[in-house]
C-alpha cells in the first residue's frame, strides 16, 4: 500500500530539494543540476534563482560556466528556452525528440521532407565553426531550402517564412550565446552555436535518466507531473516509471494520485521551518507539476496573481513558510534601484522583517552598480 503524504510535507521535500530550505554549499554547475533545467526565456530569472538557493553565489560564476559551456542555454523541454549542464543536455535532447514538442516548428501534420533533416544537420555544422547570428541563420536555411528542395507545402513555407524560420531554429541542435561573447547582459543571448554533437542514448533511457532527475529536484511528483513538465503524454511516461518502480518509493496525495520518488530523497519534517525566499520569473518550482497540483508552493486563491495570461508571464514570487505569498518588481533608475514588494495578505512583524532583510540582499545582488538600493512594501489589494 503506497504511503500517505500530505500537501505540507510535499512541500518542505521540494524547498529541500531546491535548495530553498537550506542553501546549497555546490558549485553552479552541480546546482543547476541539483535544481533540474532551469526555464530561461527571461533572461534575468537565470541568476536569482541561482541566488535563491546558492550560498554566497557570485554572477561570475554563472558567467564563467556559460562561457566554458559547462553551462548551455537552449531550447528544450516543452519547446522552451532552458539552461542545462552540458553533460546532461544529450540526455535531455534525446528525451526531447521523443515528445510531443520534437515536429512542433511545423505548422501542418503532414510529414516532414528527409530533406529538412538534412538541413538541420548541415545548420548545425554551419554553427559549429563560429556563432551565427539569426539572420546567418535565415540566410543559410533560405539558402538550403533552394539547394534542396525539400517539397514544403506552400503553406508551411509561407507559415515559416513569416515567423522568419524561428518555429525550425527552435531546435536543440543549437543553443543561444551571445554575439559579443559577454554573459552578463540583460537580454537572452541572440546568436547561436552548435549544440553538443548528438549522442547515441536512446530514447527510452533519456526518458528514464530525465524522471529520475525530475524526481530528485521535485519529487514525490505523479507520472502526470514528470509529462507535464518534459512535454510527453502521460501514458508512456506512467510507463517509465513503472518500469523503473524497483528503484522508487511510491506515495499517495491528499488526491489519490500516486506519487514516485527516489528512495534516498530528502523528505524532511513537515514541522521544519521554512525561511523566506524570493524567487524569479518562470521559476521551475511552480511549473514542475500539471497545472491542478501546484498546491504544494502555490495556493489555488493565488494562481491567477501570479500568472499573466494576457502575455503568458509567470511574475516574480516570494515564499513565507514555504509558500508563494506576494509578488515583487524592481525598479532601478540611474542611480538607485528599489525592490518593491506586494503581499497578497498580512504578514507578521517577524515574516516582515525577514522578507526586507532578505529583499535588501537580492536587489544588491540583481543591481550591484546602483549607488543606493531600497526596499518598498506595497499596500495590500
Amino acid at each position: 500500500m503506497d504511503r500517505r503524504t500530505t500537501t505540507r510535507a510535499l512541500n518542505r521535500a521540494l524547498l529541500a530539494r531546491q535548495g530553498l530550505l537550506a542553501r546549497w554549499a555546490l558549485p553552479v554547475v552541480e546546482a543547476v543540476e541539483a535544481a533540474g533545467a532551469l526555464q530561461a526565456q527571461h533572461w534575468p530569472a537565470i541568476p536569482v534563482a541561482l541566488w535563491s538557493r546558492v550560498r554566497d553565489l557570485r554572477a561570475a560564476e554563472l558567467h564563467d560556466a556559460l562561457e566554458a559551456r559547462q553551462l548551455l542555454l537552449g531550447n528544450l523541454l516543452r519547446g522552451t528556452q532552458h539552461v542545462v549542464s552540458a553533460r546532461q543536455h544529450p540526455w535531455y535532447a534525446s528525451a526531447v525528440a521523443g515528445s510531443t514538442a520534437a515536429d512542433s516548428w511545423r505548422r501542418t501534420d503532414a510529414p516532414a521532407p528527409p530533406e529538412m533533416d538534412t538541413l538541420r544537420a548541415e545548420l548545425r555544422a554551419h554553427a559549429a565553426a563560429e556563432p551565427r547570428s539569426v539572420e546567418e541563420l535565415i540566410a543559410f536555411v533560405e539558402a538550403g531550402i533552394e539547394r534542396l528542395r525539400p517539397a514544403l507545402a506552400e503553406a508551411e513555407l509561407a507559415f515559416q517564412r513569416g515567423y522568419k524560420w524561428r518555429p525550425f531554429l527552435a531546435s536543440c541542435a543549437l543553443v543561444r550565446v551571445p554575439a559579443d561573447g559577454r554573459w552578463d547582459g540583460a537580454r537572452l543571448p541572440a546568436a547561436c552555436a552548435a549544440a553538443p554533437a548528438p549522442s547515441a542514448v536512446p530514447v527510452e533511457e533519456a526518458l528514464a535518466a530525465v524522471c529520475r532527475w525530475h524526481l530528485r529536484a521535485f519529487g514525490p511528483a505523479a507520472a502526470e507531473d514528470v509529462a507535464g513538465w518534459i512535454g510527453w503524454r502521460t501514458p508512456p511516461v506512467r510507463e517509465a516509471l513503472r518500469r523503473l518502480e524497483p528503484e522508487l518509493v511510491r506515495f499517495e496525495d491528499e488526491a489519490g494520485r500516486t506519487l514516485y520518488d527516489l528512495p534516498d530523497a530528502p523528505r524532511p519534517d513537515p514541522g521544519v521551518p521554512a525561511p523566506i525566499r524570493l524567487l524569479p520569473w518562470f521559476d521551475s518550482v511552480l511549473l514542475a507539476y500539471t497545472p491542478k497540483h501546484r498546491a504544494r508552493i502555490l495556493p489555488d486563491a493565488y494562481r491567477d496573481r501570479v500568472y499573466v495570461r494576457a502575455n503568458l508571464q509567470w511574475l516574480p514570487t516570494f515564499l513565507v513558510d514555504g509558500l508563494v505569498a506576494g509578488t515583487w518588481s524592481i525598479r532601478a533608475g540611474r542611480r538607485d534601484a528599489v525592490l518593491s514588494l506586494l503581499p497578497f495578505a498580512p504578514l507578521d512583524g517577524p515574516a516582515r522583517e525577514a522578507l526586507v532583510e532578505e529583499a535588501e540582499r537580492l536587489v544588491r545582488f540583481v543591481r550591484p552598480a546602483a549607488a543606493s538600493h531600497g526596499v518598498a512594501i506595497e499596500a495590500l489589494v
